[in-house]
C-alpha cells in the first residue's frame, strides 16, 4: 500500500490532500505555523495519520510521494524578509534596477511615487569589462576591480550576490569568471548569474530576476533543508517534489538551484486542478484562503502564462502562470476609513492571532467573524467540529464597527461580507474583462476553504450561468499539485528574423536546450517513455517594443527552410488573437527560444477511481438553520435546509436556497442556484434567473 500526498501551506491553514491506494481523496487541515512552516507541514501529516487511524510514523512510511506548494518565498518577498543581497553590474550601468523599463500597463499612472530599487545603490557595485551584442569581448574584465567590488559587498554583510553583465546571454565568460572570484573569496556565499537565471536579452528583467533569485536563495535552501530533515526524522523514505510557478513540480535539488521558480508557486496549482476537473473552454478559478483571494483563468482550456508578474514595484522577470491576488481572505480585517467608508483588507489576522472567533487572541472584525454572525458557518462544525468557533467573540469584534457605521451587528456583518465579495469580483474582472475574456461566458471553479460561502452572491453580481464546487475544494491547490507533471523551462537568446533566418544556429540552440531539458528529466528519475517537450519562441514585429510567446512543433526534430514561413504564420495568428490585428507585410523577429521539459507522473489519474455511490432516493437534509439571505435592499435570516456532503450521492439534485456542509468547507446556495452531484462528488451549479 502507498499513499500520494500534496501539502499546500496557506496563510491561515496548511492543507494536506491524500489519495489512498483505492483512489479515495481526503483533505486534512492544520493551522499554519508562520516562521516555522516545516512544523506546520509535519503537523498536518500527523492529522492525516489520525484520520486513517494510523501511527504517524507508520502512515508516513507508506507515503510514496509528497508534492508541496508553499508561500515561503512569496511571503519573504512581500514582507522583505530576504537575504541581504549585493549586485555586480557593468561599469556605467549602475542604475538598471533603479530606472527599470517602461511598463506595458499603467504607463500613465503619474501619481505613483517613484519606487526604491530592489537592491539599493549602497549594495550595487560596477566593474570594468564589456561583451558586445555579438558575443565578442570589447573590453577585458578587470579582475582586480572585481575583487575590490566583491570585498566591498562582503564587508557590508551581504549573504548573496547577483551578477548581471551586459550580453551575458550571448557570451557568459565574464559572468562565469566573476562567479569564480566570488567563490574563491567567500566560499558558501549564494551567487546567482543572470545568463542562467533568466537568459533574456532585456537587461532589467534579466537582472531583476537574478537579484530576486539571489535574495531568496538562502531562505529557500534553509527551508528545504529543515523540511527534509523533519521528514527523515518522521520516517519518510519517498520522493519530495516542490511546486514551481510554471504549473508543475521540481525535485528539491533543482529548486535549490533555481529558487526564483518557487515565487508564487502555490497559487499556480489551482488552475492546474481546473484543467483536470472540467473540459470547459474558458474557465475562471477563484481560490479564497485565510489571507488572500487568488484568481486565475484558462483560455481555450490552456494556462495563461504572463511575463509581467510584479512583486511590489518590481517585475518578477520570469514568465509564470498568471495569478492575481487581492486581500480578501477569511482573515481579512474590516475597518472604516477616514472618509467613513467600509474597507475590507488588505491587512489580515492570518493564522496568529487569527479571526476573533478563533479564540486565539484576535480582536479585529474579519470576514470569518462576519460569516459566522450571518449563520453562514456552523460554529460547532468548523473543520468538521475539530475547531469550534465562538460567536460571542465575533460579535464583540464586529460591534464597535457596527456602532461606527450606525447599523446593527448583523447589517455590519453583511456589509463586511458583501464588500469582500466586491473586492473579489474586482480581481476577477482584472484577469478577465481587461484581458479580453467575458466572465459571463466563462465557467467558474471554486477553490479554497472560503469561496463556497461567497461564490453565490459573486455569481449573481457577475451574471454567471454556472459554476463548480469541487468535492475537495478546500484543498484545490493541493489537488492541483497532486495531479501536476514535473515541469521546467530551458531558454536561450538568439535574435534573428524571418528574412535573414539563422537556421543552423537556431537548430543548434534548440538541440542544446533539448539536451538540458532531457538531463533535467533524467535527474528527476522520470522514465524516458514519460518525457514530453514543448517548444516556443518569443517574437515581435520589427520595431515593436514587446514580444509575445508562440508555441510551435518540430516534425523531424529540426527546423527546415520550409518551417520559417510556418513560424511567421504562427506569430501572425497569435498576435491577432491577443491584439486583434495582424500585419503579414511586416517582418517577424525572433528573440528567444524555449524548451519546456514535462515529465508525466503515474499518479495523475489515480484520484478518478474514487467515485461516490449513486444517490438512493431524494436527498434529505440533516438539519435546518437560520442563514442571512440578501435580496435587493432587503435582507434577513431564512431557515434553510442543511445537507451533509458525505450523504449526497452521484446524481443527487438540490435546489437553492440551501446549505451543504463538509468537513473542510461550507457552501451557501442562493435562490435559483440549483446543483447536481457528479460521480466524483463535485457540485455542479446551474443558476435559474427570472
Amino acid at each position: 500500500m502507498s499513499y500520494q500526498v500534496c501539502i499546500d501551506i496557506g496563510g491561515t491553514f496548511t492543507d494536506c490532500l491524500v489519495v489512498a491506494p483505492d483512489g479515495e481523496v481526503r483533505i486534512f487541515k492544520s493551522p499554519t505555523t508562520p516562521g516555522e512552516f516545516e512544523n506546520g507541514f509535519v503537523n498536518v501529516l500527523h492529522v492525516a495519520a489520525e484520520g486513517y487511524g494510523l501511527e504517524s510514523a507508520a502512515f508516513v512510511a507508506q507515503i510514496d510521494q509528497i508534492v508541496h506548494g508553499s508561500t515561503v518565498a512569496t511571503n519573504a518577498l512581500v514582507e522583505r524578509k530576504v537575504a541581504r543581497t549585493g549586485v555586480i553590474l557593468n561599469e556605467g550601468h549602475k542604475d538598471i534596477l533603479t530606472l527599470r523599463e517602461g511598463p506595458r500597463k499603467g504607463a500613465f499612472e503619474w501619481k505613483i511615487d517613484y519606487p526604491e530599487p530592489y537592491i539599493p545603490a549602497s549594495l550595487t557595485e560596477t566593474v570594468r569589462g564589456r561583451i558586445d551584442a555579438r558575443g565578442h569581448e570589447h573590453v577585458a574584465l578587470d579582475e582586480a576591480q572585481v575583487r575590490e567590488a566583491v570585498q566591498k559587498l562582503i564587508d557590508r554583510g551581504v549573504e548573496a550576490i547577483a551578477v548581471g553583465l551586459l550580453w551575458s546571454v550571448v557570451n557568459p565568460a565574464h559572468e562565469l569568471r566573476v562567479a569564480e572570484i566570488i567563490r574563491e573569496m567567500q566560499p558558501g556565499l549564494a551567487v546567482s548569474l543572470s545568463h542562467k537565471t533568466n537568459p533574456l536579452p532585456r537587461e532589467y528583467k534579466r537582472i531583476i530576476a537574478t537579484a530576486i533569485d539571489a535574495s531568496i536563495s538562502p531562505v529557500i535552501s534553509s527551508y528545504i533543508s529543515k523540511l527534509v530533515t523533519k521528514l527523515e526524522e518522521g520516517n519518510f523514505v519517498g520522493e519530495l517534489l516542490l511546486a514551481n510557478c510554471v504549473g508543475g513540480m521540481m525535485p528539491t535539488e533543482t529548486m535549490i538551484e533555481q529558487p526564483i521558480y518557487s515565487v508564487m508557486s502555490g497559487p499556480t496549482l489551482a488552475p492546474m486542478a481546473a484543467l483536470a476537473l472540467t473540459d470547459e473552454k474558458d474557465v475562471i478559478v477563484g481560490d479564497m484562503g485565510g489571507t488572500t483571494f487568488d484568481v486565475s483563468a484558462l483560455r481555450d482550456h490552456k494556462l495563461i502564462i504572463t511575463p509581467d508578474s510584479m512583486i511590489h514595484d518590481d517585475a518578477l522577470g520570469i514568465p509564470k502562470v498568471d495569478v492575481r491576488s487581492v486581500g480578501a481572505g477569511g482573515g481579512s480585517i474590516a475597518h472604516v476609513d477616514v472618509g467613513g467608508m467600509l474597507q475590507v483588507g488588505p491587512h489580515s489576522a492570518g493564522a496568529r492571532p487569527g479571526p476573533a472567533c478563533f479564540d486565539l487572541g484576535g480582536d479585529k472584525p474579519t470576514v470569518t467573524d462576519a460569516n459566522l454572525l450571518l449563520g453562514l458557518i456552523d460554529p460547532d462544525y468548523f473543520l468538521g467540529g475539530a475547531f469550534p468557533l465562538r460567536c460571542d467573540l465575533a460579535e464583540q469584534a464586529v460591534k464597535p464597527l457596527a456602532d461606527e457605521l450606525g447599523v446593527s451587528v448583523e447589517k455590519a456583518a453583511y456589509a463586511i461580507y458583501t464588500t469582500a465579495n466586491h473586492n473579489m469580483v474586482g480581481a476577477i474582472e482584472d484577469i478577465t474583462i481587461r484581458e479580453g475574456l467575458n466572465p459571463r461566458d466563462s465557467y467558474f471553479v471554486a477553490g479554497g476553504g472560503g469561496t463556497a460561502l461567497h461564490i453565490a452572491e459573486m455569481a449573481d453580481v457577475m451574471g454567471l450561468s454556472n459554476y463548480m464546487i469541487p468535492r475537495f475544494m478546500a484543498g484545490l491547490s493541493a489537488f492541483g499539485g497532486l495531479i501536476s507533471d514535473l515541469r521546467n523551462d530551458f531558454s536561450g537568446a538568439l535574435h534573428t528574423d524571418a528574412r535573414r533566418f539563422r537556421l543552423d544556429e537556431v537548430n543548434t540552440l534548440i538541440d542544446e536546450l533539448r539536451k538540458e531539458a532531457k538531463a533535467f528529466l533524467e535527474a528527476a528519475r522520470v522514465p524516458e517513455d514519460k518525457h514530453t517537450f514543448e517548444l516556443s519562441f518569443q517574437g515581435r514585429y520589427e520595431y515593436q517594443s514587446w514580444e509575445i510567446e508562440v508555441p510551435f512543433t518540430l516534425e523531424n526534430g529540426k527546423l527546415s527552410e520550409t518551417d520559417i514561413e510556418d513560424l511567421a504564420a504562427r506569430f501572425h495568428a497569435m498576435h491577432e488573437r491577443i491584439y486583434s490585428i495582424r500585419n503579414e507585410d511586416d517582418t517577424v523577429e525572433f528573440t528567444r527560444w524555449n524548451v519546456r521539459a514535462i515529465g508525466k507522473r503515474d499518479t495523475i489519474d489515480t484520484w478518478r477511481a474514487g467515485k461516490v455511490a449513486a444517490q438512493d432516493g431524494a436527498p434529505v437534509p440533516k438539519a435546518h438553520r437560520p442563514v442571512w439571505i440578501q435580496e435587493g435592499v432587503d435582507g434577513g435570516f431564512r431557515d434553510l435546509p442543511v445537507y451533509e456532503l458525505n450523504d449526497l450521492g452521484s446524481g443527487a439534485e438540490v435546489s437553492g436556497p440551501s446549505v451543504v456542509e463538509a468537513e473542510t468547507y461550507t457552501a451557501i446556495f442562493r435562490p435559483g442556484h440549483d446543483f447536481k452531484v457528479d460521480d466524483l462528488g463535485n457540485l455542479l451549479v446551474t443558476i435559474q434567473r427570472s
